[in-house]
């Protein structure tokens, strides 16, 4: 039997390399039950439902494993945080738990690497221990993992309500009903009126260039910014999340840049009056675009 740090470290590693493999296999699974999700949609929306019924099983199933292994990878994640704890002979109560529901659920997975830490701690704590958790005779082994390592076929209301749920998720009529007269009333006029039962307005006139001259561009005007935030995806906890981004922190002038403020204005104040007085003789255009007519004009003094 190999010591006791040494074993200890080798469970170590293993619940690392556990960690990880559960996390890709999940994200796996999880591409996979949306591919399985949109062809259950298109059966639904083809009024197979006999065939999505038996179909959607799969779904369930897939859906049951890719839960227990977050479980499991929590059990490891505990573990890990409480490894001190792994040094005494005897499994302390706040492991046992956890230690007992991967030596029974283990097995029961394809995850290579869970496998070889449950060998680990069967060898840290003796065939006696892993018995009790194969067994499950003192009922350490937690609840819900006990529940999706059932081999039982999934109740007609869980498969009906997975059914209503992509139906609803892809846009399709299912159950399919028949419509009443309101609601073909109602597509009717939507018919006749497509903009929403508001008069459509006939085109304004085209702006002038004085209008045009005291238009403001748009913002979003010129080359966008190459980083993007992507919003948060909604969840159990968060139906419809939203994006906040912290604002700018505000920054307090010093003394030297109160100072420079100052100077720079009073400058600025002493040429703008020197400009007025020296230029206020000439023709300026106060901001306006010339009209065609206006230019054809100046364009015949200058040739004078």
């Amino acid at each position: 039997m190999a010591p006791s740090s040494s074993l200890v470290a080798k469970i170590k590693v293993q619940l690392k390399l556990s960690i990880s493999r559960l996390r890709m296999v999940q994200q796996k699974d999880t591409a996979i039950a949306k591919q399985q999700r949109r062809a259950m949609a298109q059966l639904l929306e083809q009024g197979k439902d006999e065939s999505a019924r038996i179909r959607v099983e799969n779904i369930i199933h897939s859906d049951i494993t890719t839960e227990l292994l977050e479980i499991l990878e929590l059990y490891c994640e505990l573990l890990l945080a409480r490894v001190g704890l792994l040094e005494t002979k005897e499994c302390d109560p706040g492991l046992e738990e956890a230690v007992k529901s991967i030596i029974y659920a283990a097995p029961r997975t394809d995850i290579k690497e869970l496998q070889q830490a449950r060998q680990l701690l069967v060898e840290k704590y003796g065939k006696d221990f892993a018995l009790e958790a194969i067994e499950n005779s003192d009922d350490k082994v937690a609840e819900r993992v006990v529940k999706k390592l059932r081999v039982e076929p999934p109740a007609p209301e869980l498969v009906t309500a997975y059914l209503t749920e992509i139906a609803n998720t892809y846009g399709v009529n299912w159950p399919k009903r028949e419509r009443t007269t309101d609601e073909e009333e109602e597509e009717e006029e939507d018919d006749d009126n497509p903009s929403g039962g508001q008069a459509i307005k006939s085109l304004e006139q085209p702006l002038s260039s004085e209008e045009l001259s005291r238009a403001t561009p748009p913002r979003d005007l010129g080359p966008k910014s190459p980083v993007s935030i992507a919003p948060p995806s909604p969840s159990t906890d968060n139906i419809s999340p939203r994006l906040r981004l912290p604002g700018p922190p505000e920054l307090k002038p010093g003394a030297k840049m109160s100072g420079l403020r100052k100077q720079t204005t009073g400058t600025g104040a002493n040429a703008n009056s020197t400009t007025g007085a020296t230029g206020g003789n000439k023709d300026v255009v106060g901001g306006k675009i010339p009209d065609v007519d206006e230019l054809a004009k100046r364009f015949a003094n200058l040739k004078k």
